[in-house]
């Protein structure tokens, strides 16, 4: 079987691949502080859960925003997974993708799985939006190619901000409220932070679609893009294992 974990700046995302099709998935909180011990019980935990022993992991690839557990994660594959080194992802691997960026090795290893991924799925040309603690925009033509994107504050990022940032303003339970007139102040904060990140989604497709001169279709994936495909029309598909098949993918072109 094969294990890959997503590295994440708020949660890691861990899946098990069988034959190239995930069996199981789950998340755990990314924190810094935590040791090799702690991440590898954790995983032991799952695994004893699914009754699925460690042995059985034949592979790992890793993808990370986070340099500094880097070295934490591959010390817990030694540990935990009999001795195993994982795949860290890299522009220096095989991706089937060329990437036509100005300084790749400070491209997102996320960005890179979420554009392999969508493009061997889907073909080009693209959009992937990725929901998380940033929301990327990256864009690959129809020959393959990564043509770069758009980052900006993720949804909970500018949330977070504004209550932060203003005295009488409390955090809210995100969702989507009926109407766009809120008749209270935690409808009016829901109203603004969502149908506000929905028109800004649409601003951008269409400046990209307007730079490049054609309709490309867009993927999104993330913790939040359901919520956010649901209000508008130029998301074309939801993926939210997208990240995950990008690294089995990834490992495959590479073995």
């Amino acid at each position: 079987m094969l294990l890959v974990m997503d590295i994440g700046n708020t949660n890691i995302k861990t899946g098990l691949f069988e034959n190239g099709v995930l069996q199981h998935s789950w998340r755990l909180t990314t924190d810094t502080k935590r040791t090799a011990d702690e991440y590898g019980v954790h995983l032991e935990a799952f695994f004893r859960h699914l009754r699925i022993p460690t042995a059985s992991v034949d592979g790992i690839i890793v993808s990370s925003v986070i340099p500094s557990i880097n070295y934490t994660t591959e010390h817990m594959c030694a540990l935990y997974f009999h001795g195993l080194k994982p795949l860290l992802v890299s522009p220096r691997l095989k991706l089937g993708l060329t990437l036509q960026y100005d300084q790749p090795d400070k491209l997102g290893a996320d960005r890179i799985c979420n554009a392999v991924a969508a493009y061997r799925m889907y073909g080009g040309p693209l959009i992937v939006v990725d929901f998380g603690t940033a929301t990327s925009f990256s864009v690959v033509s129809a020959d393959g190619k990564f043509l770069g994107g758009v980052i900006c504050p993720g949804i909970m990022v500018s949330s977070d901000a504004l209550v932060e940032k203003a005295a009488m303003l409390n955090k809210v339970e995100l969702g989507k409220p009926d109407k766009i007139i809120g008749t209270n102040t935690e409808d009016n904060i829901r109203s603004g932070v969502i149908r506000g990140y929905v028109g800004q989604v649409d601003y951008i497709i269409r400046q990209i679609e307007g730079e490049l001169g054609c309709r490309l279709k867009t993927v999104a994936t993330g913790g939040m893009s359901g919520m956010i495909a649901s209000d508008t029309d130029r998301i074309d598909c939801v993926n939210p294992t997208l990240t995950l098949q990008g690294l089995a993918y990834i490992y495959e072109m590479n073995h």
